[in-house]
């Protein structure tokens, strides 16, 4: 059934209830894609970054540290976690951060899919992708700096944000084989 047979009942008059009831099936199959391409971005883009703090805590002797801490900040306040120093690992706080990352970045993943797909119907809204990402990895910092300055001090911010910035890498160049048509407007 097309998209206009679903809107038109069987005189050609609309039938709102047979158009809400039943969407053009290639509209929902896009919807679907796009909503599990938006997922898999966000996933992307916490393992990514998870990797890399792993990676930076084996290096530095503390597999599992940055997970414990940030997990102990986000459950107990900042204040929980201000003797970073002698903070021991704690797997119900590595499971509980990395759920809260992962829902975070699948988050993030679903407004960047859905953003590149208004900038594939209209080019000046690609410079807005763009803008956006800027802001948002600014606005992450400052917003760290500020209300959770010991924690990021603990985590080192350069690590902080050259973590961000290879989640965004990894995710762009994941939405990027999906979008092929995206182009971008100054």
């Amino acid at each position: 059934m097309s998209y206009r047979e679903a809107r038109l009942g069987a005189l050609g008059h609309y039938d709102s209830e047979r158009a809400v009831s039943s969407p053009p099936a290639s509209a929902s199959v896009r919807a679907t894609f796009l909503s599990r391409e938006g997922i898999v971005a966000g996933l992307i883009g916490a393992s990514t970054i998870a990797f890399w703090f792993l990676a930076l805590d084996v290096v530095r002797g503390r597999p599992l540290y940055t997970p414990t801490l940030l997990g102990t900040a986000l459950l107990r306040g900042p204040a929980a976690a201000a003797s970073a120093e002698n903070l021991q690992i704690s797997f119900p706080m590595v499971l509980f951060f990395t759920l809260v990352h992962g829902l975070v970045f699948m988050a993030i993943g679903l407004a960047a899919q859905r953003l590149l797909q208004l900038a594939e119907k209209n080019a000046n809204y690609g410079f807005g992708v763009i803008l956006l990402s800027v802001i948002f990895l600014s606005g992450f910092l400052f917003v760290s700096l500020i209300f959770a300055a010991e924690i990021l001090h603990a985590l080192s911010w350069p690590a902080v944000l050259a973590g961000n910035l290879i989640a965004l890498g990894a995710m762009s160049a994941y939405l990027r084989r999906h979008h092929p048509t995206f182009k971008m407007l100054p």
